[in-house]
């Protein structure tokens, strides 16, 4: 039986919080190996997310600051 239930694109501001999470358990004094370097792999999915998003954030906008412009001349 195949699942068609798509997934939820997570939100900056969820990633984030998340990141916030994941630097406060690996800075406990009882984040062992084990869970240090799951924590590791989550971080660095988290970040992909968030460089992505800044990256088409930054796209859109100068893409509205050249209409922007285009149509002031």
């Amino acid at each position: 039986m195949e699942k068609t239930m798509e997934k939820k694109e997570m939100k900056y501001s969820e990633a984030i919080a998340e990141l916030e999470s994941i630097t406060a358990k690996m800075q406990s004094p009882d984040c062992d190996i084990d869970s240090l370097a799951t924590l590791t792999s989550r971080a660095l999915e988290l970040l992909k997310i968030c460089k992505e998003k800044l990256f088409k954030t930054d796209e859109e906008v100068r893409r509205c600051l050249e209409t922007l412009s285009d149509s002031l001349n």
